[in-house]
């Protein structure tokens, strides 16, 4: 068992995401939340994954020299990437709404990296996840964006709550990494970690 493998390790989430630290507690890791303010930007070259690789890595770049030897650092990042380009955070309704609206009756790649980082090594996983959106018709979107205020997700939507429930018609992949945690992936990469 995990638990018992990370026994007088330090797990420490750098994410103040709700969804993330409810996954820790489900996994039933012991760990602490720390938080540093990041300014997420990224080159404009990097696709895909590698947006998410480069974003989860400069989280971890403040932690680095207060880690101690027993301290197992975790950041993280989600992305959606659609039509060659990536959409992340929506900054305000328009945005959400026209995101929203381009990714209707199509499908789209949510994903997430977790850069697990130590004082000694840093390791960069990944998942990705293919979500396809039934048409949705423009009373649904505004009705969600109104009632969930989704400007904390990527893509403007959470695949947990009510736009997913009646909008998703197919997933290929994770269902907790669309939530911003390839908890399978975690779980055996802190495994093989701690071995």
């Amino acid at each position: 068992m995990l638990q018992k493998k990370l026994n007088g390790w330090h797990l420490i989430l750098a994410s103040g995401s709700p969804r993330r630290q409810h996954f820790f507690k489900e996994l039933k890791l012991d760990f602490e939340v720390r938080l540093k303010s990041v300014e997420e930007v990224f080159p404009d070259h990097l696709k895909g994954h590698e947006v998410s690789d480069y974003l989860a890595e400069i989280k971890a770049r403040p932690f680095k020299d207060e880690l101690k030897s027993n301290d197992i650092l975790i950041t993280s990042d989600t992305v959606v990437w659609h039509n060659k380009k990536i959409l992340g955070k929506p900054l305000n309704k328009v945005e959400a709404f026209k995101m929203l609206q381009s990714m209707s009756g199509t499908s789209h790649e949510v994903i997430t990296s977790v850069c697990l980082t130590t004082a000694e090594i840093q390791k960069i996983i990944n998942s990705t996840t293919k979500v396809k959106f039934k048409k949705l018709i423009d009373a649904e979107i505004e009705f969600y964006i109104d009632n969930y205020q989704p400007y904390d997700k990527a893509g403007g939507y959470g695949i947990q709550e009510w736009i997913g429930h009646i909008g998703i018609e197919e997933i290929q992949g994770s269902y907790t990494n669309v939530m911003g945690l390839p908890t399978h992936l975690l779980y055996k990469t802190l495994t093989d970690l701690v071995s």
